[in-house]
């Protein structure tokens, strides 16, 4: 199966300000090339991958585009496939622009045969990138496979190397383990049907004040000092909210990674609920003619829903179930919090806060996470006619009667 392994890179000063310069230009390229597709598109033509590439082979020679062949090839052609298929997935207008300063600058390796690894000590190795020359990394795990690519990105705290590796394991077979629902909440990150609930703050109480304030001093400092100066207080503003958001990043994804493991473990088949996070977290502000209502209360929903790591949760539990023989089901969501386990009856009513539930039909009463958790688990069990899951009904169909003899 193909895993990942991320590593901290030791970039010297001069490799910081190439990474920088390869990041800008493919950068560039992605931005350069989706509004062509779209003006492809405006004119009812269309532009693949094929001729991009060569474009850019003969804006290489250009003295104008000399940014372009600074840059690894390799990496400026991956970036236009890794447009192509988002465009194919998700459609040439959906997709996004990078921004400068809200897209944190990466760029891939795709041939493994220009990526050489080896170990130096205990705690350090080394990687030889094209352009790039030896840079040294921490030495953290083994890689335990083959190397396909490598993938350079920049975060809060520092450069990463991520490489994408064949670890010659297959996948497990089923285990044979009960069965489970999961609920994701805002209140509590994760409840199972089980009457188990888990949940971490991320952020102590004294970084959301030192997080709060870096944000005031960050809009309040100047963005540019002169024409050709940038303004040192803005830059160390935001090289140390990076820092702080990198640390809750990283105690967001640890949860997500032991509590998948345990859930995965421990029972055969997981069930979640398929959720749009995307929608769910879309703003309500509106326009000036139909403004939106109650935008700030959504704005605070939003930030907790995002803030509890969802999407994250659910790919490390699928990714981890591969290991351990576990089965991840998705479900339709409707109704789940709002219907009573006991007896089935759905009323708004019922669920009297964000942790109580009290039927208001037959009485009973629960967490209101591990309620959802047991009608999530339900819904997944739920089996048709022709042995599809909840999520997907399909007609049931029941074998023709034979004549009589």
């Amino acid at each position: 199966m193909l895993t990942g392994r991320r590593y901290l890179l030791a970039f010297t000063a001069e490799q910081v300000a190439y990474a920088e310069r390869v990041g800008a230009a493919c950068r560039a390229v992605w931005n350069t090339a989706l509004e062509q597709r779209r003006e492809y598109r405006r004119r009812g033509g269309f532009i693949g991958y094929v001729e991009q590439a060569r474009q850019m082979a003969e804006a290489k020679k250009d003295p104008h585009c000399a940014w372009l062949a600074d840059a690894p090839s390799h990496t400026l052609q991956q970036t236009l496939r890794d447009l192509e298929r988002a465009c194919k997935t998700h459609g040439t207008w959906k997709v996004r622009w990078r921004s400068k300063s809200r897209t944190a600058p990466s760029f891939r390796f795709p041939d493994p045969n220009h990526i050489t690894v080896r170990r130096l000590n205990r705690r350090w190795g080394e990687v030889r990138l094209p352009k790039f020359g030896p840079v040294r990394f921490r030495w953290t795990r083994p890689l335990g496979g083959t190397i396909r690519n490598a993938t350079v990105s920049r975060s809060g705290a520092g450069w990463h190397i991520s490489f994408c590796v064949e670890d010659s394991v297959s996948e497990a077979a089923p285990n044979g383990m009960p069965p489970v629902g999961v609920d994701r909440g805002v209140a509590v990150a994760v409840a199972t049907s089980d009457d188990e609930v888990w949940n971490q703050e991320f952020v102590t109480p004294g970084e959301a004040v030192r997080l709060k304030r870096l944000q005031r001093q960050l809009s309040r400092s100047l963005r540019v000092h002169g024409r050709n100066r940038r303004s040192g207080r803005r830059d160390a503003a935001r090289a140390a909210l990076a820092r702080l958001h990198a640390r809750i990043h990283d105690r967001r994804a640890d949860f997500a990674a032991r509590t998948a493991v345990r859930l995965v473990r421990t029972h055969g088949t997981v069930v979640v609920e398929d959720l749009r996070i995307r929608n769910m977290t879309a703003s309500v502000k509106g326009t000036i003619e139909e403004p939106g209502r109650n935008v700030r209360q959504k704005a605070g929903l939003n930030r907790a829903i995002l803030a509890k790591g969802w999407g994250g949760f659910l790919l490390r539990l699928e990714h981890t179930a591969r290991y351990h023989g576990a089965q991840i089901v998705k479900v339709n969501p409707a109704y789940t919090s709002q219907a009573c386990h006991a007896c089935k009856h759905v009323a708004r009513e019922s669920r009297e806060s964000q942790a109580v539930f009290r039927c208001v039909a037959c009485g009973h009463q629960d967490n209101a996470d591990v309620n959802a958790a047991k009608n999530i688990l339900a819904a997944g069990l739920a089996v048709t006619g022709r042995g599809d899951l909840a999520i997907g009904r399909s007609a049931k169909r029941q074998p023709p009667e034979r004549p009589a003899a």
